[in-house]
């Protein structure tokens, strides 16, 4: 039987159950109950996951079946404190690796910087989509658009917005990144549909996979919640340090939130709003958001390996994998950023108005926003209904726009070429609408929560991060 005291277990490449078997098992001492107050010596490889033993209540309800294969303890993990390691240790090559993608991201930066055309919200837009794609919740880039203007019928376009709203609030508290900007993260995510869930960290104990009672055979089971507020604390120490490469330090920080778990839904997606956050404050990126998340889906099983390489105590591998993503995501973002050139050229053409004319003003609107209607650019431009009428009705004309939804006040117009531009873009980052190569094997579908003590088997949720 357990003990009040948890176990701290030994880890062995960051797999529980073999030391669990031999036994390896040792009581909780008080210099480890303190462990993330104190600085670490520089190991010779990072520090893989360890693990301990907790309680489990098994419910009354369960059936006697249930409880003789279910046991009355857990391994939970337990992550080392990072913010006084001296360095992250990498091989040399990794080390370019990283400062080359750096140059190529500041380049990038610069050159949309530099752009008339309005793309950084676009580029924003994009991120947050490919963000939410790897959790599995896709939409179209036009759904995402009229779920913007209020049209909360497709709930993963809704979803998709409100992660661009994360992505929002993570750029503007890019320059103070403590734990209430990453409340505040998390927040603009979940505020709408699990109020409950914001303003702190979870609560209860949360598990991948496995067992609605319990968490038992569990692909991964993240850090009892007494542990999160001291681990959230030390990540955010490692996200003040300024010696190390702000590339290599978000896919770390990024790992390390993500293995913490701190919140009962929405992880992933605010751990990577936390990277845009962390490549922001440091100045890597000052214009535009480069969308890495469209590079992590070029190939997404890698990307889920690099994070169980990093519990097992090798950072190498996901510090590859970002600077890896960064490059294909410039690529990308270069090319939809043709693609928009190129269809706002052909506008041109096609736009019969005066030089003066507010169809003109709309036409550079629609690159930045690709549905619109005449409450949007009344409000845009301080405008009377006439002059936005005229305008859509100037676009629709050139067949710049396509009317979508709505009745005759209430009538959404699409630029169906911006569409095509940002759908591509979704194609070549993996197929949209169905999971990247390997994404099925290696990304969990069920995150479940619930407490020890409960009387009843704790419920399995369908959330994803």
């Amino acid at each position: 039987m357990p003990t009040d005291k948890p176990q701290l277990l030994a880890p062995a490449d960051g797999r529980p159950n073999e030391r669990i078997r031999r036994g390896a098992s040792v009581a909780l001492s008080d210099d480890d109950a303190s462990e993330h107050s104190a600085p670490l010596v520089q190991p010779s490889r990072w520090p893989a996951l360890r693990f301990e033993e907790r309680p489990w209540t098994i419910p009354d309800s369960s059936s006697r079946s249930e409880r003789r294969r279910l046991s009355d303890s857990y391994q939970a993990a337990v992550v080392s404190p990072i913010a006084g390691i001296e360095r992250v240790p990498l091989p040399s090559e990794v080390e370019g690796l990283v400062a080359d993608a750096s140059a190529e991201i500041a380049r990038f930066d610069a050159e949309v910087g530099a752009d008339i055309a309005p793309f950084s919200s676009i580029l924003l837009r994009s991120e947050s989509a490919a963000s939410s794609r790897i959790e599995n919740l896709t939409a179209s880039a036009k759904a995402i658009a009229l779920a913007e203007l209020g049209d909360l019928s497709r709930r993963n376009a809704a979803v998709i917005v409100a992660n661009s709203r994360a992505m929002q609030a993570a750029l503007q508290l890019a320059d103070h990144l403590d734990e209430d900007a990453i409340l505040a993260m998390h927040s603009a995510l979940l505020a709408s549909t699990h109020p409950e869930w914001c303003g702190h960290w979870r609560t209860e104990q949360v598990w991948v996979g496995g067992s609605n009672w319990g968490p038992f055979e569990a692909q991964y089971v993240a850090p009892h919640h007494d542990r999160v507020p001291a681990a959230m604390a030390d990540l955010v120490s490692f996200l003040d340090r300024d010696d190390m490469a702000p590339l290599t330090q978000a896919a770390v920080a990024h790992a390390q939130f993500e293995t913490i778990h701190p919140f009962p839904d929405g992880n992933g997606r605010v751990g990577r709003a936390l990277i845009h956050a962390l490549l922001k404050g440091k100045g890597l990126t000052r214009q535009v958001t480069v969308p890495v998340s469209a590079g992590l889906l070029v190939e997404t099983e890698s990307y889920f390996r690099s994070l169980d390489a990093y519990r097992q105590g090798d950072p190498a591998p996901l510090v590859r994998r970002l600077a890896d993503a960064s490059y294909a995501a410039i690529s990308n973002g270069r090319q939809l950023i043709g693609d928009l050139h190129t269809a706002r050229a052909k506008w041109d053409d096609r736009i019969k108005a005066r030089r003066d004319a507010a169809a003109w003003q709309l036409a550079d609107l629609l690159l930045r926003q690709p549905i619109v209607d005449s409450r949007l650019l009344q409000q845009e431009w301080s405008a009377p209904a006439r002059t936005a009428e005229r305008a859509i009705d100037t676009l629709a004309e050139a067949g710049v726009l396509t009317k979508v939804s709505g009745n005759f006040r209430d009538r959404k117009w699409a630029a169906n070429d911006v569409f095509r531009a940002l759908d591509d873009f979704a194609s070549r980052a993996g197929r949209r609408g169905s999971p990247a190569p390997g994404y099925a094997a290696h990304r969990p579908t069920e995150l479940r929560r619930g407490t020890a003590a409960s009387p009843s088997p704790a419920r399995g949720v369908d959330v994803v991060g």
